[in-house]
């Protein structure tokens, strides 16, 4: 890494920082002490080392030797070396956006490359397993290590992939992409995510003892799928709005402590319900989540427009939901520590093939906050497959009249 890219990565961690004493406005009174002195000592260190290192890199720039020839060979024999690979492999950023595809990549996937670049490359993939990818290629961005989980292609439902993913952080640029190579003919038993550990010798691995807590959580799990179909289908067809909050009572303080519904039509998003913890000062936090505009909160924006699920565990953008009328980030002022934000979608609503999905009918984001343990992607996993069964009760149309009044659908 050169002297610039030292300077760009520690110039923006400061700008990070910065960002985040901005959003400390919302703390109690008796911390604004702490965070004065912070804030002091950040003006200090920009004066103090930013500004003098900026000088001495805008004196040396005008000397800069360009690259010669034989560094230019070496890229071009690189770039070559990645396209002619013979197994898939793509370069996406922490977002999961496409950077680059090889020949083998875009014949997996049936997308030209040139189209592929800019867009996410989770899009690609089944809905069930968007969540978990996102989450994943985060976590190597973040330096977190390798990992390796199964995933399908919305074009190939039935054949499971195995995605090996690694950190690699591209020359002359500050933050690291990640690396995605897919593999084919992964066994039922590799479902999940997990750390990428180098191969393993077939028959030696060792049987894992089952984990009561995981296996409690999963008890969990299925009681709230279940309770969420009885809610569904209890929900009077032909009213989408009904259906949409129905969904959120199920989820509220069982599985989030603040559950956000809203509803989509075409571009239009209309907010329908919030439903807090009740808790000291809960309730004018709702009133203004309640009267909040949706299309200023770029996770549900993001949600309606593209229909992928987003999964944050302390989240690093805290504009992500918006602000209240103060400006003060609406995630620091409810103590969000980890979050979903899922599209309801429905398998095959428009007429597609399989693993095609129609337009997003709404919204749903949920909140934990304080203490309470973070969202799990298997907890994404299962919130998205909860999605697919409200989109599909939002769509239900309301059944012929029979001859006593009541509805036969």
């Amino acid at each position: 890494m050169t002297q610039t890219d030292d300077f760009g990565a520690e110039l923006a961690d400061f700008v990070r920082r910065v960002g985040e004493l901005r959003a400390a406005r919302a703390l109690p009174p008796d911390e604004h002490l702490a965070v004065l002195d912070a804030a002091l000592f950040e003006l200090r260190h920009a004066a103090d080392t930013l500004w003098p290192r900026y000088e001495q890199l805008k004196a040396v720039a005008p000397n800069a030797p360009s690259p010669d020839r034989q560094e230019r060979q070496e890229r071009q024999l690189l770039k070559a070396l990645f396209q002619r690979l013979p197994v898939p492999v793509a370069l996406v950023d922490r977002e999961t956006v496409v950077r680059r595809m090889n020949f083998a990549a875009t014949g997996l996937t049936g997308v030209r490359a040139g189209y592929a670049t800019g867009r996410p490359l989770a899009a690609l993939l089944s809905p069930g397993d968007r969540a978990a990818f996102r989450s994943q290629a985060a976590a190597v961005a973040r330096g977190e290590g390798d990992r390796s989980l199964a995933v399908h292609l919305q074009q190939r439902p039935d054949e499971r992939l195995l995605a090996t993913l690694t950190a690699l952080r591209p020359p002359d640029e500050t933050h690291p992409a990640v690396l995605v190579v897919f593999q084919n003919g992964v066994s039922g038993g590799s479902a999940g995510a997990y750390p990428s550990t180098g191969a393993v010798a077939a028959g030696r691995r060792r049987t894992a003892l089952p984990d009561l807590r995981e296996t409690t959580r999963y008890a969990e799990r299925l009681d709230l799928v279940d309770a969420m179909t009885t809610e569904l289908l209890s929900a009077p067809p032909g009213d989408p709005e009904a259906a949409l909050e129905a969904a959120a009572q199920v989820l509220h303080e069982r599985f989030a402590d603040w559950v956000v519904a809203d509803l989509v039509a075409g571009r239009q998003i209309k907010r329908t319900l919030v439903l807090g913890p009740g808790g000291p000062g809960d309730e004018g936090l709702a009133q203004v989540l309640a009267g909040q505009d949706p299309s200023g909160c770029p996770l549900v924006v993001e949600a309606a427009r593209g229909g992928s699920a987003t999964l944050q565990v302390r989240p690093e953008d805290t504009d992500g939901f918006g602000h209240d009328p103060a400006g003060d980030p609406v995630l620091v002022r409810a103590d969000v520590t980890s979050l979903l934000c899922v599209p309801l979608t429905a398998p095959g609503a428009d007429g597609g093939g399989p693993g095609s999905t129609g337009p997003v009918q709404g919204v749903l984001t949920l909140f934990r906050t304080g203490a309470r343990r973070a969202f799990s992607m298997a907890e994404g996993q299962v919130m998205d497959l909860m999605s697919r069964h409200a989109a599909l009760a939002m769509r239900r149309p309301a059944g012929p009249r029979r001859a006593d009044g009541c509805s036969s659908g």
